[in-house]
């Protein structure tokens, strides 16, 4: 009789043991990295105690990982939007107070030009500020002479920004997007492309209001609206804002920041907004490669007729400097 007892309880501590590492399989295999990745990553992802490494074609489970842990976040593949993801879950931001004493005084970012492939003092002071926002327009931490290229998109002009695109492809180069709500309504497809080719779509709001002249709560619904028309039509969002017309306030500094998103800014650029006042691709080439510097965001505009016809020898030019381009989404991690 000892013997059956023993053998009976021998069968149900087995059977403990079984379910209990199908349940740890069942809790850790939603947030494991797509079958594409290759095993050296996993094992890295696995290593590291912060959230895993996010790019646009990560598939995320939203139940088992937070949208304040990471920048980038899809809905899994096979889904029925332009981008190939599946839609993913609206969001509601909830407005909370301005830190007492915080300014709602306007602000307008300018700089001026870098020299001698170092960026002008003005940058690194506007950098100061940021660091508390968590907010970027000079990269101080790389230790590579990086790149980040950004172009602002309000809407389209003689199909230039799909120009741009087939120059990022040619040279394999990302890129941020930051668009407007009403241009990405109308020009579905395109947004659809540059997210399957492995570019940020940034949020640069609904209406394209100066954030220095609304309401905090204006703030938060301007950028909600946006993140959510792309999630349920692109199953898609990023977490990185670009302030229409580069003004603002620390107060909307701070209410970027504690919706998760991080504020981008530039430290390069030129008057490239005006279509009418087109002056040849060695001026854009001239102009850009003048004012190159290491960790600088480069702001373009894709209605540029200049910019679309430069960009190629300007990622030539500045790889042969020893510079690298990166995305946003590397300097987040």
């Amino acid at each position: 009789m000892k013997k059956y007892i023993y053998f009976a309880l021998l069968l149900i501590f087995s059977f403990t043991l079984c379910g209990c590492a199908m349940e740890d399989n069942d809790l850790t295999s939603a947030a494991e990295p797509s079958s594409q990745e290759s095993s050296s990553s996993r094992q890295e992802s696995a290593s590291q105690e912060a959230a895993p490494k996010i790019n646009s074609s990560t598939v995320l489970d939203e139940k088992n990982l937070s949208t304040e842990s990471v920048m980038i976040i899809t809905g899994k593949n096979g889904g029925n939007t332009l981008s190939g993801y599946a839609p993913l879950k609206k969001v509601s931001y909830p407005v909370s107070d301005a830190p007492q004493g915080i300014s709602d005084k306007k602000l307008s970012h300018s700089h001026g030009p870098a020299s001698g492939g170092k960026a002008h003092f003005t940058v690194n002071e506007f950098q100061d500020t940021f660091d508390r926002y968590g907010a970027l327009t000079l990269d101080r931490k790389s230790t590579e002479k990086v790149l980040y290229l950004t172009f602002d998109c309000g809407y389209e002009y003689e199909n230039l920004t799909a120009r741009v695109l087939d120059v990022l492809k040619e040279k394999q180069v990302p890129a941020a997007f930051f668009c407007t709500l009403d241009h990405i309504e109308k020009e579905k497809e395109l947004i659809g492309r540059m997210i399957k080719e492995g570019h940020i779509v940034g949020n640069h709001s609904a209406t394209h209001p100066s954030f220095s002249e609304i309401s905090r709560q204006q703030m938060i619904k301007e950028i909600e609206e946006t993140e959510n028309y792309l999630r349920e039509n692109f199953g898609y969002a990023a977490k990185f804002f670009r302030f229409p017309a580069g003004e603002y306030t620390e107060n909307a500094l701070d209410a970027v920041k504690s919706m998760g998103y991080m504020s981008v800014f530039w430290s390069v650029a030129y008057d490239d907004w005006n279509t009418e006042n087109v002056r040849g691709k060695n001026y854009a080439v001239e102009k850009v490669m003048s004012r190159l510097h290491p960790g600088a965001v480069i702001l373009l505009h894709s209605v540029s007729k200049d910019n679309a016809a430069a960009l190629g020898e300007i990622i030539d030019k500045a790889r042969a400097e020893g510079y690298v381009f990166k995305g946003l989404d590397e300097y987040a991690k």
